[in-house]
This record gives C-alpha cells, structure tokens and sequence, in this order.
C-alpha cells in the first residue's frame, strides 16, 4: 500500500506545480477551512448520526474512528479527476495526517467512554506516522513536480490522459489487495453487519454537502469548495482498519472500516461530481 500511494502521488506531481501551493500558502483561507470542517465538522455531525442509531456501541466506536482518519490519496486522486485544486487537496492530507496524532487518540478515548466501553488509549507514534506522511505524499508529489518540469510540455501532454485511467487502477488494486489480506481475521464476515450501512453511507452524503456548503458560504472558489467537499467524504479507511487492528485489537471496528471503505469512493466522486457541475456558483 505504501508504495501504490506513492506512486499515485508521483503520477499526481506530474501534473502540479510548485506555484500552485504557494497560492495555497499565499492564501491559507481554503486550508484553514478544510481543516476546521474535518476536524470539528465532520466528528460532530457523525456523533449526532449515530448517538441514537440502533447499532451496538462498539460499532458506533468504529464509525467515530472512521470521521476522525483524514483524508487519503484517494481524496487527491478524485480531486486531481474532477479537475478541483489539487494543492489543496493534497495540503489538506499532509496538514490532518500530522494533526490527528492528536485528534484520533481524544476522539478514540471519548468514544469508548461514551458509549460506555471500557477506555482505550492508542498512541500513533510521532516520527513513524511523520515518516510514513513524507516518503509516501510530500516526497513523491515534489519529485513528480521536479520532474514534471524538465520534461517538455508535450512530453507531459502524453502522460496525463494515461495517468487519469492507470492512477484510479493503482488504488483500487491496493485496496483490494489490503482488504483480501486482511481475510485471515474474519474480515469479510462484516455482510451480517450491513445494518450500519446506512449511517455510514449517511455520514458520507451529509459530510460532503455540508464540505461544500460551509466552504461556499465562506465565500471560497468553486473548485475549492469541491475540493474541501472531497476530502471531507474521503476518509482513510486503511488507516482506520490498521488502527483497528493492530492499535484497537477489535475485529468489529475493522469490519466497519472495510464496510466503508467498499463504497465511499464510489459514493464521494458521484456526489462530488454533482455539486461541482449542477451547483457551480458566481464566485468560480
């Protein structure tokens, strides 16, 4: 998986500049606001979803993991398609990915106290998931950037129609690959537990309106409205099915991971695609 997503982001680098995230930084407006909406937004709305559904606590715990992982390169993938501000995008993924050392571990240990579960403390580890952020994210969009512009333009024409159909077939083998691995510990028993489907595909809807929404009334471009809308509906879910099992020990919490993780990029790019193209606004 490391070695997809950085190819993923190298192919992604290809088609980016260096002045696009200075524009990012010149103006932090967009950042700040994707950041807000992911890491209070986002949270709130699924404890609100979820605090009377009728499914067992442990599940709720597990959707709650699911809106506190940032987004992923699949956000940027998805982004980079629908052609929004890919920069953001990606600003927005290193940014969360170093906050939620913080983030996850007091929305983990709040879950399990308010679902009456007994306390779980988790510990991501700073310079591992630092690490993890740089060699698979930071380094290859910068060395695809580098690249990018030493090759001549038409040179870069030819790679980029390509890149649009190969960079999607990536991930999706990825994540396959990751979730076929995980059998071995009962993951793909999670179908008797498609009652939690629906807050969770709920959760993904309301999220990304309310993305785009909040980012419009701020007053933000179009493209970046949809883009804060992206990552707001795409969360992580590999990195919450490692955090399940390996940090959280619970085979319950995964399933819920991997039960989103089946449709969310299918569900975010269609209602993505709809608000960039039938809810464009004066201010493009």
């Amino acid at each position: 998986m490391p070695a997809a997503i950085a190819m993923i982001m190298f192919g992604i680098g290809l088609e980016l500049k260096f002045e696009d995230f200075k524009q990012v930084f010149i103006n932090p407006k967009g950042v700040l606001i994707g950041l807000g909406c992911q890491l209070f937004v986002l949270p709130a709305l699924a404890l609100c979803i979820i605090y009377y559904w009728p499914i067992e606590p442990i599940h709720k715990i597990g959707i709650m993991l699911i809106a506190a992982c940032p987004g992923g390169t699949a956000s940027n993938l998805v982004t980079k398609i629908l052609k929004g501000r890919v920069a953001l995008s990606i600003s927005l993924t290193a940014f969360n990915s170093f906050l939620i050392l913080f983030t996850i571990p007091l929305i983990i240990e709040f879950s399990y106290m308010i679902f009456d579960q007994d306390a779980k403390s988790i510990d991501l580890g700073f310079w591992t998931t630092m690490k993890q952020v740089f060699i698979t994210v930071v380094l290859p969009v910068f060395a695809g950037i580098g690249i990018g512009k030493l090759l001549k333009e038409k040179h870069t024409e030819k790679i980029h129609q390509p890149l649009n159909f190969i960079l999607p077939a990536i991930l999706v083998i990825a994540v396959i690959t990751v979730l076929v691995s995980d059998e071995s510990k009962g993951s793909f028993k999670y179908l008797k537990y498609l009652n939690i489907l629906f807050p969770l595909l709920l959760l993904n809807i309301i999220t990304i309106i309310a993305g785009f929404f909040i980012a419009r009334k701020s007053t933000l471009q179009h493209s970046s409205a949809y883009t804060i809308a992206i990552e707001m509906g795409l969360q992580n879910s590999v990195l919450a099915l490692f955090i399940a099992n390996q940090l959280l020990e619970s085979q319950e919490i995964s399933l819920v991971a991997i039960l989103y993780g089946s449709f969310s990029l299918i569900s975010t790019f269609a209602v993505a695609y709809i608000l960039k193209n039938y809810f464009a606004y004066e201010n493009k």
